[in-house]
């Protein structure tokens, strides 16, 4: 298990070896062609030490590397700053974002998919701004006005990753728990379950309900989420969230296990046509 910057590093690692062997260079080689030493390549590849993202684009130019949107995560994965359009709008709220957040949204805003299980709260990216509010109110203590504001606004600011061209592809299984602990009060509620059956029909979004009549099931030790690039599922990374931090797991076979784990739930949760007819049928008072 490991923090955010570590992960990043050694996979932005591996995937460098990768290229640089696809490309036929042995690690004295490249170091040759960008004029440093081969143990400086060897550090990068295996991750032990940080590489500024001036470096990557030195190493990538080497290799060949012309695909823009691998280039482009790459660089992410190496704390650039750079890059179009929407993709690092976040470090205009580093004051108020913990590193393991902004690692958090920075791998959200590349991903091609999120697979997702949410056993307390509705996930982030399907949340109203009044139910975003009390969700921060109430796991975030202290917080003044203006710092909650500025939360509430990267929470919304991080759902553009369902309306971008591509779109991200969401798929998100809530247990049936989710829809009954009511967050900010009946109607921010009713409001929450009308935006979730507004979410649940863009092709983007494949939404499932896990009954409480599933009973025991795989999911019951907590939330988790799986990140999916397009790029190369090598940099494919499962996030666990806990009360001060977050942990990524990168092996192959945690990979493996939490992937079977979401299929598993995927076939005990309601279908998403039922799911829609459910969320329907409590704003119904069904």
């Amino acid at each position: 298990m490991l923090h955010g910057p570590a992960v990043r590093r050694r996979k932005l690692g591996t995937e460098l070896r990768s290229l640089r062997t696809s490309a036929g260079l042995t690690s004295g080689e490249a170091a040759r062609l960008v004029g440093w030493h081969q143990s400086k390549v060897s550090r990068i590849e295996t991750g032990s030490s940080g590489v500024k993202p001036a470096d990557v684009r030195l190493l990538l130019d080497a290799y060949g590397v012309a695909d823009s949107q691998l280039r482009e995560l790459l660089l992410v994965l190496a704390g650039s700053d750079e890059g179009a359009g929407r993709h690092h709008w976040w470090h205009a709220y580093r004051g108020v974002l913990p590193p393991t957040y902004r690692d958090f949204i920075s791998l959200e805003s590349q991903a091609s998919a999120m697979r997702t299980l949410e056993t307390s709260v509705v996930p982030g990216l399907l949340q109203t701004p009044e139910y975003a509010r009390a969700v921060t109110r109430a796991a975030v203590g202290g917080l003044d006005d203006e710092r909650l504001d500025a939360l509430v606004e990267v929470r919304l600011a991080r759902q553009d990753v369902l309306r971008s061209d591509p779109p991200l592809e969401l798929s998100a299984i809530l247990d049936e728990a989710v829809l009954h602990r009511e967050i900010g009060g009946p109607d921010v509620m009713a409001r929450q379950r009308q935006r979730l059956m507004e979410a649940a029909r863009l092709p983007q979004v494949r939404l499932q309900v896990l009954p409480f009549t599933a009973g025991a099931h795989v999911g019951i030790t907590g939330p988790f989420v799986i990140f999916s690039f397009s790029s190369t599922s090598d940099l494919d990374v499962v996030v666990l969230d806990h009360l001060t931090s977050s942990l990524y797991l990168e092996r192959k076979e945690d990979l493996q296990a939490y992937t079977e784990a979401f299929n598993t739930l995927r076939i005990h949760a309601l279908s998403p046509e039922d799911s829609l007819d459910y969320l329907a049928g409590l704003d119904d008072g069904a």
